[in-house]
């Protein structure tokens, strides 16, 4: 950046304002260790960073980057989007030790979300993490959903409130900050914000009976962060999506109860804004300078331009924003100064001291979530290699396509030899369901068919197929790990709620016998 021209003085506050600019982004990185360039801009007062699954190897170099960050800046925020479930960084190459919000609502023990969150803040905490972009509080009101799914509690706000409030209070307990998502609500979208700008038509009375509740739950559960949805709600802001808009951010989230507001005086921060919804609407440089100016305090970005140009091209553009009288400089200083805040809550919470560990306590919360439905015959558990068919629909942007997820890895465990095979809607639109169905028989010979879905109600290649497939093997046991919205099927249903490494492992006992479940 081209140095200010003028007095001394002019020259301080040319100064003050680039930290300020810089103290208010969020950006990513790509590597396991710290970039020259990042620790420079962190000297220069960039205050936080956000960690992806391409960050981290491990626990111990997750550690090792988290303690070089310090020693260049001691109170960092580091943050990481780490809901546990389908959406972990932690473990993106193993899938994640804890399942995620879905089952955690079937549970519906907010004793137990809160062992959890706890414990996940204390895994957090070893490795350096102060800030978790979590829980999402979103209400899974559109089944159709493409991008929240089982990220939700689910349907009931009042459910998804409780179990909100109860993340919160556990992630924080271990001394990470939670940032509540993705406000004012993303539960009602039939479009995926990473790659377009989603609309929501309800009327202001059903936002605060429906989407509201658990924000306003969190809130009063002390969450030190919110973070912002890319969504267009007219009866809040017929022009900005909630991340750009002042009657959202200042006028809903930050308004006094009293006014019908939610009260909120911690940390906006960003959904992130190389999404499409604000990217090829708005461009990120100006949508920051607009997110700052409704009322954000930290901008998220990183996911996907993780470059130290993207740092520079945002700095820039709230510099010269202020310069401009575009973008005031007490919204940007008070900006920074709730980034700067939230930095020494972190360094006086304790970050994961006097934490006892749960290490088995995402199992124990797998295994509750299962609910099993018999078909009309009784079911006999596996006892011999079984043949996995795995009908994999196209994973969404914040799921990502790493990690892996069914479960089949845990019947091989189990019963050694069990082969899987994965069978996606192109497949199924290539050679037709009948084919592709003949095909699997075959491959699958006289072995138990294990047939894994995620989400069917939404694909229809993939209902088709689960139909003509349990036509020909009605003996056929079926795994739903996404919602399960659609009726029970199968010799025998499993409902996992969710994908994770250890949903898998909660189903594979259960088909098996070989381990404990909750069967309904």
């Amino acid at each position: 950046m081209t140095p200010f021209a003028g007095s001394a003085h002019s020259v301080r506050s040319a100064d003050t304002l680039t930290r300020d600019a810089l103290a208010v982004l969020q950006p990513g990185f790509t590597g396991t260790t710290a970039p020259d360039w990042l620790l420079r801009r962190v000297g220069e007062g960039l205050a936080s960073v956000g960690l992806f699954g391409r960050n981290v190897a491990d626990p111990a170099q997750l550690a090792a980057l988290t303690e070089r960050l310090r020693r260049e800046r001691a109170d960092i925020l580091v943050a990481i989007d780490e809901e546990g479930g389908d959406v972990t960084r932690l473990e993106v190459r193993g899938g994640s030790s804890f399942p995620g919000n879905h089952a955690l609502g079937a549970v519906d023990d907010t004793a137990l979300t809160r062992e959890v969150a706890r414990e996940l803040g204390r895994r957090l905490a070893d490795c350096g993490i102060n800030l978790n972009w979590a829980p999402s509080a979103d209400v899974n009101s559109n089944p159709d959903n493409p991008v929240i799914g089982v990220r939700s509690f689910g349907a009931d706000p009042q459910l998804v409130a409780r179990h909100s409030a109860a993340y919160v209070d556990g992630l924080q307990s271990a001394g990470v900050a939670a940032c509540t998502k993705h406000f004012p609500g993303h539960g009602d979208t039939a479009v995926d914000s990473h790659h377009d700008l989603p609309r929501i038509t309800a009327e202001l009375a059903t936002l605060q009976e429906r989407e509201l509740v658990p924000f306003r739950a969190a809130v009063a559960a002390g969450t030190r962060a919110v973070m912002s949805a890319h969504i267009l709600l007219p009866a809040l802001d017929a022009d900005h999506p909630a991340t750009l808009s002042p009657a959202a951010l200042h006028g809903l989230l930050r308004a006094p109860v009293a006014e019908g507001g939610l009260g909120f005086d911690g940390l906006i921060v960003t959904d992130g804004m190389e999404m499409q919804a604000i990217s090829a609407t708005y461009g990120i440089e100006r949508g920051s300078v607009l997110a700052i100016a409704a009322g954000a305090d930290a901008i998220c970005v990183g996911g996907g331009l993780a470059d130290e140009d993207t740092v520079l091209r945002l700095r820039d553009a709230l510099v010269r924003a202020v310069r401009d009288g575009e973008l005031s400089e007490k919204r940007l200083a008070d900006a920074a100064a709730r980034v700067r805040a939230l930095a020494r809550w972190t360094r006086s919470a304790g970050a994961g001291e006097g934490v006892a560990p749960a290490p088995g306590i995402g199992l124990t919360a797998a295994r509750r979530a299962l609910r099993s439905t018999a078909g009309g015959r009784p079911y006999e558990p596996l006892t011999t290699p079984a043949y996995v068919a795995a009908f994999t629909p196209l994973a969404n942007i914040a799921v990502g396509d790493d990690t892996p997820w069914g479960v089949a890895a845990e019947l091989a465990r189990l019963v050694p030899g069990t082969e899987t095979a994965t069978y996606t809607g192109e497949s199924a639109a290539t050679a037709g369901t009948p084919a592709l169905i003949d095909g699997l028989l075959t491959a699958a010979a006289d072995r138990r068919i294990v047939a894994v879905v995620r989400d069917v109600h939404r694909h229809p290649w993939m209902a088709d197929a689960l139909a003509a497939l349990l036509a020909a093997r009605p003996d056929t046991a079926v795994v739903e790990m996404g919602v399960p919205q659609s009726p029970p099927q199968g010799a025998l249903h499993i409902a996992t709620h969710g994908a994770a490494r250890v949903c898998g492992r909660a189903a594979a006992e259960l088909l098996t016998g070989l381990g404990p479940a909750n069967a309904e």
